[in-house]
């Protein structure tokens, strides 16, 4: 009776979760927990001129040179924007669904742009208008000969920036969470004789106030792990140093490995403060009393005219910030290198020349002699290097995005079957984990620590030689996206009926084939728009890009980053700008299409997807009865 007891235990569910249990184990001491690890304690292991270690060498260079500026432009960043993200993030969102503003459905598209092009893709878009050269520049400099032509550099320009482009977390989780209040109490205070702005301020933003305080926090993380903007901006904040002593050597500076890992630290010691007063703040409960039949919020009048005037002028104020790049980065992407480069618009001039097709430039040497340079001007999808960056970035984006998604859906189903067992509870804080640091620290230790060959759980393999860093980009991919998606695909599972899962046990099937065969299709609706939106978020990703730069992992972000500075430079590349215009609808284009997949078809319910295709049925329809009279 023992023995077969015995023998009952290694079932093939057993071994394979045996298996999977190994290789998380695995995965999470190698690739997330050591690295960090050896981050920490080289800030302890810095030698001195003597050759001794001193453990006390990177603090005092801290404490005494300007790396203390570093860590306070940050922190002056982080607060400032929480407070203009807010500001702008929570106005739009009620100038587009609590006010009755003329044109809100336009007003919307234009302040969710910042959904479809993000990152490099946006700092650069903003460059273009705004840089010494761009085209609101020069058309201040005309107005107002005074005027610093530099003036779109710095501090002031990394605001600006962020500012706008930040506040499409407050169109996603802020929108929704005014959409499902409940209407029953806006109108008993209407009732009341309450104004909307008295309505606003003590029964609406209340309600708001556990979305707003999340937001807060993300606003403040982002301000402080920046890395885009103040890298193409010049602002010396704390990502952008890293990366710099992160390709540094002793030979030119003291220590610089040890002083990013500092830096690292100090990002990741700030993160986890925040983190940590977000998780107590959310176990408080904050929630709202509601009346049991639940009306649909409606859109509040402005009474006073004067009011009324200045908050739409306000609106399409924005609206115009707000579009203003994404209109001429599309027209000038149909411009000729010549209009590119001097920012005017030649209406006689549109060509598709800056995505696909190659020609040749003929410029005037310095000894008056013309000469050619042939194929110096192309487009996206046939220059090599910009064709190069999409097809890495595409491949490694896919990879990281599906590989974090399984690991996640295996994890999930692992711990809904361990309910309330240490061995489930464990696995959710390791998949959390990256969540507590910074991606830079991440990214950095993934450098610093797999560019060796004595590592011998990869094999005594340089993870960050040659080709071998695309696999080390795909891990640093997957490892960030875990708590995301963890936190997404964990909500679905709680839709899983737990009296199917009884039925198919009883009906003999195994965990493995239960798992497959009715837990699976349920979710994976809701797993594809986690793959999709992690897709989304890493095929322009350009901060992990930077810290892995090399030949071999040369990114599309890094690409776009390079043709700033590249562009005629000795008769190549020029139409370097007119290219990166047409790079960047092409992002527009892909993460519209996702954005659309996920939250339009993808948000629809049966009821919904029926009755469009039934519209677009009846649409075929008609279109072939006029063909066929």
């Amino acid at each position: 009776m023992t023995t077969r007891a015995k023998n009952n235990i290694l079932t093939p569910d057993y071994i394979i979760r045996m298996v999977g249990l190994c290789l998380f184990a695995y995965l999470f001491f190698g690739f997330m927990l050591m690295p960090c690890l050896n981050t920490l304690t080289s800030i302890f292991m810095t030698k001195n001129a003597a050759g001794q270690i001193d453990a006390m060498a990177v603090i005092r260079f801290f404490l005494a040179g300007n790396m203390r500026s570093y860590v306070w432009n940050s922190l002056k960043l982080a607060v400032m924007l929480v407070l203009t993200v807010n500001i702008v993030g929570i106005s739009i969102v009620l100038l587009t669904e609590y006010f009755d503003i003329k044109g809100a459905k336009i007003l919307r598209l234009g302040y969710m742009t910042t959904m479809i092009y993000s990152g490099v893709a946006l700092v650069t878009g903003y460059m273009f208008l705004y840089a010494n050269d761009g085209m609101v520049t020069k058309m201040l400099v005309n107005t107002f000969p005074d005027l610093n032509p530099n003036w779109f550099t710095g501090y002031n320009a990394v605001l600006f920036t962020m500012t706008f482009a930040c506040t499409s977390n407050h169109m996603l989780f802020l929108r929704n969470a005014l959409r499902s209040i409940d209407y029953n109490t806006v109108e008993a205070a209407r009732n009341m004789g309450a104004n909307p702005f008295k309505v606003l301020w003590q029964v609406v933003l209340p309600t708001l106030i556990p979305t707003l305080f999340s937001l807060t926090v993300m606003t403040f993380i982002t301000g402080l792990c920046a890395m885009s903007a103040p890298t193409l901006l010049g602002y010396d904040s704390i990502n952008p140093e890293i990366v710099r002593l992160a390709g540094s050597s002793t030979a030119d500076e003291a220590f610089p490995q040890a002083r990013a890992a500092l830096l690292s630290i100090i990002l990741a010691m700030f993160t986890i403060v925040l983190l940590t007063i977000l998780s107590a703040y959310e176990r408080k409960g904050h929630y709202l009393s509601v009346s049991k039949t639940k009306a649909k919020l409606q859109k509040q009048k402005i009474d006073n005219p004067i009011a009324n005037i200045i908050a739409h002028v306000y609106a399409y104020v924005l609206f115009i910030i707000y579009m203003i790049p994404v209109v001429m980065i599309i027209i000038f992407s149909f411009q000729g290198y010549s209009a590119v480069r001097m920012r005017k618009i030649d209406l006689s001039n549109w060509t598709f020349l800056n995505y696909y097709g190659m020609a040749d430039y003929e410029y005037l040497t310095s000894r008056g002699t013309y000469k050619t340079r042939i194929g110096s001007i192309s487009g996206v999808f046939s220059n090599e290097a910009t064709l190069g960056g999409i097809k890495l970035s595409f491949l490694l984006s896919a990879l990281a995005a599906a590989l974090a998604c399984i690991i996640v859906v295996v994890a999930c189903n692992f711990m809904f079957n361990k309910k309330n067992k240490k061995s489930g509870i464990v696995l959710e804080y390791a998949l959390l984990f990256p969540w507590l640091l910074p991606t830079i620290l991440i990214c950095y230790s993934y450098r610093t620590y797999f560019n060796t060959d004595t590592i011998w759980y990869v094999g005594n393999t340089n993870l960050y030689y040659a080709s071998n860093v695309r696999l080390l980009i795909i891990m640093a991919y997957t490892v960030t996206k875990l708590p995301f998606s963890l936190r997404m695909i964990k909500a679905s599972f709680y839709s899983i009926d737990e009296e199917l899962e009884d039925a198919a046990k009883n009906l003999g099937a195994s965990p493995i084939r239960t798992f497959l065969q009715v837990k699976l299709p349920i979710i994976l609706p809701s797993v594809l728009a986690v793959f999709a939106l992690n897709f989304n978020a890493l095929f322009t990703e350009y901060d992990m890009s930077a810290t892995f730069a090399s030949t071999y992992g040369t990114s599309y972000a890094m690409v776009i980053q390079a043709m700033c500075r590249e562009e005629g430079l000795y008769g190549y590349n020029i139409n370097a700008s007119g290219r990166r215009c047409a790079s960047t609808v092409f992002i527009m284009l892909v993460s519209g299409l996702i954005l659309y997949l996920v939250y339009g078809v993808g948000a629809r319910d049966l009821g919904e997807r029926r009755a469009a295709r039934e519209k677009w049925k009846k649409r075929f329809a008609k279109l072939t009865r006029r063909k066929s009279a």
